[in-house]
């Protein structure tokens, strides 16, 4: 984000406040972040505090990434404990069990967060990062009721990074079009910005070719091509989120696969905090290396752009942001999340219009909206029967028994950071 935002002419003279509850490690970023500062003649004003009443005073944005607890030790337990009571579930992140643990212990404190911004900054623009994502920003919706939000996510970079090779043509000459929830979202349409042509049939002409040419077990895969095949629209986001959602992801995926890609996730997070530690101790021999910590370009994370766009009235288009279904798409429920594509202006974030959706498509976004509700109503209420109905109704489990031993188990181990249902 800090990247980003040094690199942001719209944003010079802003006053950029860090805010975290790990005081060693918000001095750490703080003080490196001064001396980039620094370097750029102190383009910005920059603050810390471990008080979020002090950082949300005066705020006209907010973004927002938390974790609760040790995020790859609880990870792997959301993955392993659900299996082990015969869960077929991959990956546990987002969907299955895994992802309604996952829920439950991070949108009790995100709650406590969007309510001190809506009497602190009613007026501030809240970007939330963190998953599970379409679950966390529904409990959003349903506890605030004036606080503007959106949930971003960075899936659709896949598509970024392939359409141009698929058609030799630069991303900023295509228009995508979206729609599902989020890590569960498909490509409805593409059009040749320069030519105003319908990009979709050539698209389903070569995609599988070009898919299959470029396989990758940790994104395009034998999921998605099946997928492809059967309902004919393409999941962009990479057959291990798209499996947490489908009763038959595990028939198409590799379980050490799913292992492998926690382990890999794990491993960049500590090299990318023993990177900061390294340059912060010789900061502190005054040894700071003449090389930036910050990146030459922009990461490709859409907050900041979604925040200029704002600022500048620039009507843009984002190909995915995650926003309360206003009628966007006719035959899901209105109470719902949806991962789609919009435009950005002054008066904030606006979904583009799709309709009613295939029913193939619809009737397995259903499935997971269904469970979603039940999720988040669970954890807005402490209701244990809710939980483990939302459990039991999950694809991935399908019975109340197994529902109650994961429960349980999980209660057990998780009792740190979980609510206490009743």
């Amino acid at each position: 984000m800090f990247n980003d935002i040094y690199l942001s002419d719209v944003l010079e003279g802003s006053t950029i406040v860090l805010h975290d509850i790990d005081k060693a490690k918000l001095e750490m970023i703080y003080e490196l972040l001064l001396a980039e500062n620094e370097r750029l003649n102190n383009k910005f004003n920059l603050e810390r505090t471990t008080d979020r009443s002090s950082a949300f005073k005066g705020a006209d944005f907010i973004i927002n990434s938390i974790e609760v607890g040790e995020r790859y030790r609880l990870w792997r337990q959301d993955f392993e404990i659900p299996r082990k009571h015969g869960s077929h579930q991959i990956l546990g992140e987002c969907g299955g069990p895994g992802g309604s643990f996952h829920a439950w212990r991070i949108i009790p404190p995100i709650l406590d967060i969007v309510k001190d911004a809506e009497k602190i900054c009613p007026h501030a623009f809240f970007i939330n990062f963190s998953n599970p994502l379409s679950r966390v920003c529904l409990a959003i919706k349903r506890s605030v009721k004036d606080l503007k939000y959106i949930g971003l996510c960075h899936q659709i970079g896949f598509m970024v990074h392939h359409l141009p090779r698929l058609f030799n043509k630069s991303i900023k000459n295509m228009k995508m079009k979206v729609g599902g929830l989020n890590h569960f979202a498909f490509l409805l349409g593409l059009e040749d910005l320069s030519t105003g042509k319908d990009l979709i049939p050539k698209f389903k002409k070569k995609a599988l070719n070009y898919f299959r040419e470029h396989e990758n077990r940790f994104e395009f895969s034998t999921l998605t091509f099946e997928f492809f095949k059967r309902f004919g629209y393409f999941p962009y986001v990479g057959d291990n989120h798209l499996g947490e959602y489908l009763q038959t992801g595990s028939e198409f995926t590799e379980t050490q696969d799913m292992i492998d890609w926690i382990d890999r996730m794990d491993q960049i997070g500590l090299y990318v905090y023993e990177r900061f530690l390294y340059y912060y101790k010789r900061f502190k021999r005054e040894k700071y290396s003449r090389r930036s910590i910050l990146f030459g370009g922009r990461s490709g994370e859409r907050a900041i752009p979604i925040i200029e766009a704002i600022i500048n009235d620039r009507n843009s288009y984002e190909f995915a942001v995650n926003i309360p279904n206003e009628n966007i798409i006719e035959n899901l429920p209105q109470d719902l999340i949806l991962e789609c594509s919009a435009t950005v202006n002054k008066d904030g974030v606006h979904g583009v219009k799709i309709g009613a959706l295939p029913k193939n498509i619809a009737a397995l976004l259903r499935i997971e909206a269904t469970i979603q509700d039940l999720c988040v109503e669970a954890v807005l209420t402490r209701s244990k029967d809710l939980a483990i109905a939302c459990l039991a109704i999950d694809p991935n489990v399908g019975s109340f028994e197994m529902a109650e031993s994961i429960f349980d188990e999980m209660s057990e181990v998780q009792q740190e950071f979980l609510p206490k249902f009743k």
